[in-house]
């Protein structure tokens, strides 16, 4: 019988030596904690505000009645390049920059220097236009109502004595300032309205500041007081004639009609100590704030013109931006959005007019060069002439087009229509499911 000793040492020497040990730390994944992975990174820069340059010298103007010039990429190039796009993206961003941490309620009318209050008084007036000019009876048909067409016609009869009521003598200068004017509420012809109608109001302001009528002084008043009147009373107006949004797709999922309300509403909101991008799914909050703050009120006028509770299923990408860990990330996003989904798309922008205001540059084209009409003479329902690609052809109005989309009918309409049979003012949520 083997001694203890010798026993030990045969154990020792079975044992396998440390280098004959395989290392499995290196082969093991290491344990990474769960936490949730960063978004990706926008890698369009932020858009940031040029300076806004000083109105032309009244005595070089020769006023024309706007056209369109963004008839081709290559005129869409030009425009891009050109003063005119930096002088809309200064005057648009220096009107978001002027309201940064600022609630409505912060500007009094005593404040208003007289051009902004009889702009307001031009709204008021606007407005009652639309009570003389009442919708046509059109059963519970969704699609606009051509009650529209008469309101059009008798702002566009009376507007000459209301610019003059602005210091606008000229005939002329009336005809250019007014054509911007006119689109703002909609188009007459297809009786849709959508951003590029409240640009054209943007437009309508910057050419009375180009007249030095109004003055960087005003900025303010024009969104918190002139903007915010803008909004109400394009919300009359879609209630009455069901203003069809126009393009088949909405505001790029935003909004059916408007845009700016959630870039100036996002600068109003920029530093608030509590409101966050994910307030806007608290009722509380938006019937409380909603006057004071563009982005709250517009939201809760989205929710109130929709059937289905909740942001996630009638406004998805309202949705995903409250998810944004603060307003400034989200006026970020609204910035890139104005230029990427606005200023460069060549099928919004060839609706943009051109006068001696706000001028096109040389090389643009011509509607004479491409036979196409005017805004304001394009036949009704019928054939409309677009530019796609860069090249001219022609589609139905009430068919597919990815350059105007298809006619939609309006979820205020469908509000309104719900809200007569049921004689009620508010609306009982359906569920979606």
């Amino acid at each position: 019988m083997p001694s203890s000793t010798a026993q030990l040492n045969d154990q020792r020497e079975s044992k396998p030596s440390a280098a004959a040990i395989p290392d499995l730390r290196d082969r093991l994944p290491k344990l990474q904690p769960r936490r949730r992975p960063p978004p990706p990174s926008n890698p369009l820069p932020v858009p940031e505000t040029p300076n806004l340059p000083p109105p032309p010298d009244p005595s070089t103007l020769s006023f024309q009645k706007p056209s369109r010039r963004i008839l081709s990429p290559q005129d869409h190039e030009l425009f891009l390049a050109s003063p005119t796009y930096k002088l809309v993206l200064a005057f648009v961003f220096g009107l978001t920059d002027s309201v940064v941490d600022t609630p409505v309620s912060s500007i009094s009318d005593d404040d208003l220097r007289r051009p902004v209050t009889v702009i307001l008084e031009i709204l008021d007036k606007v407005e009652d236009a639309v009570k003389r000019s009442p919708p046509e009876s059109q059963g519970d048909s969704r699609f606009g109502n051509k009650g529209f067409r008469d309101f059009i016609d008798l702002v566009a009869k009376e507007h000459s004595s209301w610019h003059k009521t602005l210091g606008i003598s000229s005939d002329e200068a009336i005809t250019e300032v007014s054509t911007y004017f006119l689109q703002s509420f909609g188009n007459r012809t297809r009786i849709d309205y959508g951003s590029g109608h409240e640009l054209n109001f943007m437009l309508w302001l910057l050419c009375l500041y180009q007249l030095q009528i109004l003055t960087t002084p005003d900025f303010r008043a024009l969104v918190l007081k002139v903007f915010t009147r803008y909004l109400t009373l394009m919300r009359l107006i879609q209630s009455t004639y069901y203003l069809e949004p126009a393009g088949s797709h909405g505001v790029w999922g935003l909004d059916d009609y408007q845009f700016l309300p959630f870039l100036f509403g996002a600068a109003q909101l920029l530093h608030h100590p509590y409101i966050r991008p994910l307030s806007i799914h608290q009722n509380l909050i938006l019937e409380q704030y909603g006057q004071d703050y563009l982005y709250l009120g517009q939201v809760n006028f989205v929710n109130s013109v929709k059937n289905v509770e909740g942001l996630r299923w009638h406004s998805p990408m309202l949705d995903d931006i409250s998810a944004a860990k603060s307003w400034s990330k989200v006026e970020d996003g609204m910035r890139r959005m104005f230029v990427a989904e606005v200023l460069k798309k060549l099928p919004v922008m060839q609706h943009f007019l051109f006068g001696s205001l706000i001028p096109a540059v040389e090389g643009m084209s011509t509607e004479e060069q491409f036979g196409v009409r005017s805004e304001d003479e394009e036949p009704e329902g019928g054939e409309m002439i677009v530019m796609k690609d860069g090249m001219k052809h022609v589609h139905q109005m009430n068919s597919w087009g990815d350059c105007c989309g298809i006619k939609v009918p309006s979820s205020v309409a469908a509000a309104q229509e719900m809200k007569k049979r049921m004689g009620v003012e508010s609306l009982r949520r359906i569920p979606f499911d």
